[in-house]
């Protein structure tokens, strides 16, 4: 009797399919998150069966990770350009715009993107979705002045500063920034919110990844849709 994958194994799923678009000597970035979390070990097999690259990591747990796993890691202050880079999502559209940062990495995230020739997304099926809206958009913000920037993403949607699940403090990123979690609801104009927010003194990044995915392999079960923007997206000013 089959089994059908579960979400964490259809993240594994499409980790492995990536693979298929690493080749030697790439200077390769990683993003962070559970579905990265499954690719590393699997990049780890093929660093040790004789694949050269080098990368660099948009968080610490994904670098410890990949120290762990054997990785020739790149200077994360002096690297200026990359071959591909490969990070999951945690909503992705038709037009490949995506929500990500639920991991507290945005920031890092969206640097690593924009430094790649390539960004690949990879998910499993629940992250794909015909409007984005359903997951709380992330927002990161200084922590000078954080108030006023609560108040400001207020008078838009109800906005919550994540805590740290361990200590019950606020949530500091690894670049020293907070975080808030917006319950938007439907967003139907994407590019528009993403031009705003960008706009706001003190917000550092947004979940809102537009124009900067390429392709994203979502795994349903054993099976993986390599997806392409439906609709020619290009990034917001």
């Amino acid at each position: 009797m089959s089994v059908t994958p579960t979400g964490g194994d259809e993240r594994t799923v499409a980790a492995r399919k990536s693979l298929d678009y690493v080749q030697t000597g790439m200077r390769l970035g990683l993003g962070s998150g559970s579905t990265v979390a499954a690719l590393v070990p699997l990049l780890g097999e093929r660093i040790r069966s004789g694949l050269r690259i080098q990368a660099v990591c948009a968080s610490s747990s994904t670098r410890a990770l990949a120290t762990q796993a054997g990785f020739p890691l790149l200077d994360e202050k002096a690297f200026d350009h990359l071959d591909l880079a490969i990070d999951g999502a945690d909503e992705i559209d038709p037009a490949l715009r995506l929500v990500k940062g639920g991991g507290g990495a945005l920031l890092r995230e969206r640097i690593v993107a924009a430094a790649a020739d390539r960004f690949i997304v990879i998910a499993d099926a629940r992250k794909r979705v015909a409007q984005l809206g359903q997951f709380p958009l992330p927002v990161e913000v200084t922590q000078f002045g954080w108030r006023s920037m609560a108040k400001k993403l207020g008078e838009l949607f109800p906005a919550t500063l994540r805590l740290d699940k361990a200590t019950g403090q606020p949530f500091v990123s690894d670049e020293g920034n907070y975080i808030f979690d917006c319950k938007t609801g439907p967003i139907v104009d994407p590019d528009g919110l993403a031009t705003r927010l960008s706009a706001m003194a003190g917000v550092m990044a947004h979940g809102l990844f537009i124009g900067l995915a390429s392709l994203a392999l979502v795994a349903s079960g054993e099976k993986v849709e390599a997806l392409t923007a439906t609709v020619a997206m290009s990034p917001p000013p």
